[in-house]
């Protein structure tokens, strides 16, 4: 059985819609599949729609968050929110306050290159998104692509759309507290993603993560393509010593980045124990 929860469709930054996500991950071989688009639940009905028989979905979302950092500063973290009651009213408002933060900034930093002379038209690429897409950074990295200014998304990420470069604009994600209360409210489980890819920014330490599984983090993404066999072993240990459930996820986007559907997986007991505590909405099955 391969289970891979942690993907993203074309409804936030992948290059898969969600029907080509779940034919996807069905040509694979996958058992089940997470739909985890970024602060978002607008592809579930089509990929549920788009389900064959012998493959499970798991219906969540990646939600951006902040917190503490165990340093004195704070840190961007992303939480893996499964199987949440969506119509849960605090969870729409958040939603929809995050994407139009999202698309104000994004449409800032498009003007910014603009005024520096790079090809992207702001307002074309504004247009071209659905209202309800969480409009981001890779937006504009795949708009710098298709104009020619650089060869790949994580070449525009390095160069021009880093947080330290000039043209960034920072955003208000959702404080990780609210958000981990926001979804057990809703009846689902979370999970923290990548939590020491250290390669992708700061990260929390440790401490953090104890003071986020006292309140209510439920797993802790382990086996992910940017931690290293080290990162994953301290991870799997601190996933013992908390009583966090363990998970492994590809993160997969399509052509946007090079790791194929399923490179990492969950067991199928760790996925039990995950579904267990939910009572937001079910899990699929085609």
């Amino acid at each position: 059985m391969v289970i891979d929860l942690h993907t993203h469709s074309s409804v936030s930054d992948g290059t898969d819609t969600p029907t080509q996500l779940i034919t996807t991950a069905a040509a694979a071989g996958l058992s089940t599949v997470a739909l985890t688009d970024h602060d978002t639940t607008a592809g579930w009905a089509e990929a549920a729609a788009a389900l064959p028989a012998g493959l499970s979905l798991i219906r969540g979302a990646e939600l951006s968050c902040t917190s503490p950092n165990g340093r004195g500063g704070t840190a961007t973290v992303h939480l893996l929110a499964y199987l949440f009651d969506p119509t849960a009213p605090a969870i729409v408002a958040e939603q929809s306050r995050l994407r139009a933060e999202r698309r104000a900034r994004l449409h800032k930093m498009a003007r910014r290159m603009a005024a520096d002379g790079y090809p992207v038209d702001a307002d074309e690429l504004m247009a071209g998104l659905p209202e309800d897409s969480p409009a981001g950074r890779p937006h504009l990295a795949m708009a710098l692509v298709k104009a020619g200014v650089v060869q790949t998304v994580d070449e525009a990420f390095a160069v021009f759309l880093n947080s330290n470069g000039r043209f960034h604009v920072s955003r208000r994600d959702t404080p990780v507290h609210t958000a981990i209360e926001m979804i057990a409210d809703a009846g689902g489980v979370t999970v923290l993603a990548h939590a020491f890819a250290h390669h992708r920014g700061p990260t929390v330490t440790a401490d953090v993560i104890k003071e986020l599984a006292a309140a209510g983090l439920t797993g802790l993404e382990v086996d992910h393509p940017d931690h290293d066999e080290a990162t994953r072993a301290e991870l799997a240990e601190l996933a013992g010593d908390l009583r966090l459930v363990r998970t492994g996820s590809s993160d997969y986007h399509g052509t946007n980045k090079t790791i194929r559907i399923g490179q990492e997986s969950t067991s199928p007991e760790a996925l039990a124990e995950l579904v267990s505590r939910t009572s937001g909405v079910p899990v699929l099955h085609g």
